[in-house]
């Protein structure tokens, strides 16, 4: 649990991935916002939410809804991944378990080099996108998607982030997303990007206390 913000109106908002470098990334980007921030690690009951859209949007969607009226309060997913132009979009939805289900880090990113070995710099093309679903217990959502283009690396550079971060190069910074501290990586990543979105508009509209 992670407190945000110094006054007004507390508000509850449970995180739906137990990722930690996920957790640090959106805690951060919100820190300004007085909410209170939970995440599945919170909630061990909750039950895994199979991932079977067809696109980031419908897996957030699920993933927010169904954490939202398991908990009772505002849920906020994220749901995002590496598309690769050479690779016709993949990994896609699949980003996580590009390598299978219970692939690591390390296993996604040398299948990813594997199925770009031959491929120079000037074809690996990629772009990261985000789709973050926030959902109330009323029932009322917010869907924002945003993200960020860059290109695939022959290796990996880079001990920060996590993911396919060490892979990701971001040509206006001239470095890869694992090279960036956490500030920098924020300012410029796709879901930093659409956490400002989210943001703007919460302070427009924002969640309602979750009921006691």
């Amino acid at each position: 649990m992670v407190i945000c913000g110094r006054q007004g109106v507390m508000r509850e908002v449970v995180l739906a991935t137990r990722n930690q470098g996920k957790i640090r990334e959106i805690t951060e980007c919100l820190r300004d916002l007085d909410i209170v921030i939970y995440s599945l690690n919170d909630f061990p009951a909750t039950s895994a939410v199979k991932e079977d859209g067809k696109n980031f949007r419908e897996n957030a969607l699920k993933k927010a809804r169904y954490l939202a009226d398991f908990t009772g309060k505002v849920a906020l997913a994220d749901d995002s991944g590496l598309e690769v132009e050479a690779l016709g979009g993949k990994p896609g939805v699949l980003s996580a378990r590009f390598a299978g289900d219970k692939a690591s880090d390390q296993d996604n990113n040398k299948k990813l080099l594997e199925h770009l070995k031959g491929f120079p710099l000037g074809r690996r093309g990629a772009s990261f996108r985000c789709v973050l679903a926030l959902a109330e217990p009323s029932g009322q959502e917010i869907v924002i998607e945003e993200t960020c283009q860059g290109v695939i690396l022959l290796q990996e550079r880079g001990g920060e982030g996590f993911g396919y971060d060490p892979l990701f190069f971001f040509p206006p910074l001239n470095k890869t997303f694992a090279e960036l501290t956490r500030e920098e990586k924020n300012q410029v990543s796709h879901r930093g990007k659409a956490l400002r979105k989210l943001k703007e508009a919460l302070r427009v509209r924002g969640p309602k206390p979750s009921p006691q």
